[in-house]
């Protein structure tokens, strides 16, 4: 895969279909590689007639990683926030959104539609709110707000999220990341074992790096409520969440959408913290919905 200078660093990304069609720009989850956005779903998107561009965010998968920024000291960032004063953390998802409208710079895309996943989410909605002339729309998919408020995941998820994935211990990464999504998965749309143990073994041999994935939780916890600046977004935005998600529960999906001027919210029965096969059409019809609303056109296939 392709790489490119964004932001001051490289990013891996991919590209899928003709670079003459509109953009849409996919940003991935904590610790999670640019492989988690299912191939299939990038190819329903180009059926569509969208250009697709997914790519690994800083400190994971084959981009960028900040060797020198070490362990994030994750109880003082807590602490601070208990406390009411500003968190500091090695970076911030601030600069990850940078990342994005980087990467979009260097391959000459003036504007796109911004989808992301969990703290992809998080990113995409930064990006409509710090480079709003870059988004042309906004499709958040099982994230949240930063709304203190809100209910936390469930034990066994919080607990699957808090545990680090073992340095260098291959199989026993793997063997985390099987509990992991068989965890957070979706119950009404479960990926078989197979397939799961196929996914989870490609992304560990790709690339195992567990203190990229402590600092940016340590960016997730420090930047905070976005809810005021998502009060000012002016664009469409669709805000797709599962109803059984037990790692972000279904009050961030629906404080994101309320608090995003004129978002529609779809909420999935069964849907749980992943993409499983079988709601690539959803993903798809979500972020064309959002689409369609900024272009204001029918796009029939080919």
């Amino acid at each position: 895969m392709p790489q490119a200078k964004a932001n001051g660093i490289t990013l891996e990304y991919e590209s899928f279909g003709p670079e003459d069609r509109e953009t849409v720009l996919l940003i991935m989850g904590l610790g999670a590689q640019l492989t988690m956005w299912p191939t299939e779903l990038c190819e329903e998107l180009v059926s569509r007639r969208y250009r697709v561009i997914r790519y690994d965010n800083r400190d994971v998968g084959l981009s960028h990683k900040f060797d020198d920024l070490g362990m994030p000291d994750m109880a003082a960032i807590f602490g601070a926030l208990m406390a009411g004063k500003p968190a500091t953390s090695p970076y911030a998802l601030d600069e990850m959104a940078k990342d994005a409208v980087g990467l979009l710079d260097a391959l000459g895309v003036k504007q796109a539609h911004i989808a992301g996943a969990s703290m992809g989410g998080m990113i995409a909605q930064l990006v409509a709110i710090n480079h709003p002339e870059r988004a042309l729309s906004l499709t958040s998919i099982m994230s949240t707000t930063g709304n203190p408020g809100l209910p936390q995941g469930k034990p066994e998820a919080m607990a699957v999220l808090m545990t680090p994935a073992p340095e260098g211990d291959i199989p026993a990464a793997i063997e985390r990341g099987m509990l992991a999504w068989n965890t957070i998965g979706s119950p009404g749309y479960k990926t078989d074992d197979a397939t799961l143990r196929q996914w989870v073994t490609r992304d560990v041999n790709r690339s195992l790096y567990p203190v990229g994935v402590a600092r940016q939780m340590a960016a997730i916890v420090a930047n905070g409520d976005r809810r005021e600046k998502l009060k000012k977004l002016n664009l469409p935005a669709v805000v797709l969440h599962g109803a059984d998600d037990p790692l972000v529960p279904v009050e961030g999906g629906k404080d994101t959408a309320a608090n995003i001027p004129g978002a529609e919210l779809r909420v999935i029965p069964g849907m749980g913290h992943d993409f499983p096969l079988a709601l690539v059409e959803t993903f798809a019809d979500a972020i064309e919905a959002a689409a369609k609303r900024a272009s204001g056109v029918s796009r029939a296939a080919d």
